[in-house]
């Protein structure tokens, strides 16, 4: 975990990669339960046995669900002096490969931004790189934008 005594002291590191996560493995009931949240039933997320028949070879995450482990790799990165964190929003995303189940992932978050706000905050702008253990090309990159206060 990379940590930082104060907002100050992150936001000194804007145009610098600040920390990348550990793995984390994704299963076929942590996709299961997340289509099951969301209603989103696709068969190459669902059903194992078509999956294996059908262009990926396996169950795939969905996208959604791999940008929604964000604030886990964003868990990488410690401020020590920190009251709340929100998220704000995002930029951009991309996903750029399927993630078949039992992939191992991790974040790789580069820090672009840095503005002050209200309240002493500071809205920071990451660019978080998912990377798939093994793989060439990430599962997905995405701009986010994120306001921590002290």
């Amino acid at each position: 975990m990379t940590r930082f005594q104060t907002l100050n002291e992150l936001a000194a590191c804007a145009g610098q990669e600040v920390a990348v996560s550990d793995w984390t493995t994704i299963t076929q009931p942590q996709i299961d339960r997340f289509a099951e949240a969301t209603h989103d039933q696709q068969w190459i997320h669902v059903d194992v046995e078509r999956a294996r028949a059908g262009p990926f070879g396996a169950p795939i995450a969905h996208g959604f669900l791999t940008l929604s482990l964000l604030p886990l790799f964003f868990a990488a990165v410690s401020v020590v002096e920190t009251s709340m964190a929100v998220n704000y929003g995002l930029n951009k995303v991309r996903f750029m490969s399927p993630v078949p189940v039992g992939s191992r992932l991790r974040g790789r978050l580069k820090l672009l931004k840095a503005d002050p706000i209200d309240r002493q905050g500071v809205q920071l702008v990451w660019e978080v790189t998912v990377e798939i253990e093994g793989q060439p090309k990430p599962a997905c990159v995405a701009e986010a934008v994120v306001r921590q206060f002290p």
